[in-house]
């Protein structure tokens, strides 16, 4: 039995995170039952999805990650994807930056991986040029998150806001909506579609059954994150009945310690 121990810093108000990405690493191990996977949170103070604090939330990333290196985990995901966007784009490199460097400061080798970052290496890994996203967001965050994955080379040919300011309430939202939801999409010429651009807005259990209806390769930035974290760890990267891109069939071109 191997123990990857899993470093996350989240916003305090985050539940889903720590419910999606166990429950996909579990069906993991029912699959490899040689792994195991412990999970480590370190919480940021964020209740409102607001541009003030977001920001403020940003500024507590390295000490929570000087909290996470006292336990030396395989590998540290931070894990507000709007968080990072709406700081402009390219920011998740400066972001994963600071919070390598206090984690060496500490001792600690883990790799970093942001959600943001993550939904990126998610998209080229599927080839994708065109993409349609929902977010739970404002409009103005949405065009953010837009205006950022246009910068980083990728078209968004079609976004649904869900305009949902409180982070709490997004947690709450019933991610079999999203089968209804992306029908309202414009879905022609988009490579793949993001289900769900936030890691706080529950999706998984609709992630498999939209791509199915959909016939294009379906990823949420919490699906993004655990791919991620699986290359980094040097595993493949396969979760079963959680689409195309932990198919096992998909490799991360940005991991530094994939298999």
């Amino acid at each position: 039995m191997t123990d990857h121990h899993i470093g996350m810093i989240v916003p305090s108000s985050n539940r889903t995170m720590e419910t999606e990405l166990p429950r996909m690493l579990r069906a993991r191990e029912e699959r490899y039952p040689g792994e195991r996977f412990v999970f480590h949170a370190a919480r940021a103070r964020m209740q409102h999805v607001t541009p003030e604090q977001l920001r403020a939330m940003n500024a507590q990333a390295e000490r929570a990650a000087t909290e996470l290196a006292d336990v030396r985990p395989g590998v540290v995901a931070t894990a507000c994807l709007v968080a990072i966007m709406a700081q402009g784009p390219g920011y998740h490199c400066t972001a994963e930056d600071a919070i390598t460097s206090a984690l060496r400061a500490e001792g600690s080798d883990a790799p970093v991986v942001s959600s943001a970052g993550a939904l990126l290496s998610g998209i080229a890994a599927l080839g994708a040029k065109r993409v349609a996203i929902i977010t739970p967001y404002l409009k103005p965050l949405t065009q953010a998150v837009v205006e950022y994955l246009e910068d980083a080379g990728v078209e968004v040919v079609d976004a649904l806001s869900l305009e949902v300011p409180d982070n709490l309430a997004v947690a709450r939202l019933d991610p079999a909506d999203l089968r209804a939801h992306h029908r309202k999409l414009d879905l022609a010429g988009a490579d793949a579609l993001v289900l769900s651009a936030c890691v706080q807005m529950p999706s998984l259990s609709a992630i498999q059954p939209v791509q199915d209806a959909v016939g294009i390769p379906v990823l949420s930035a919490a699906t993004a994150t655990t791919f991620r974290i699986l290359s980094e760890l040097g595993l493949k990267p396969e979760v079963p009945d959680a689409g195309h891109l932990l198919s096992g069939e998909v490799s991360d071109p940005d991991a530094a310690h994939a298999a």
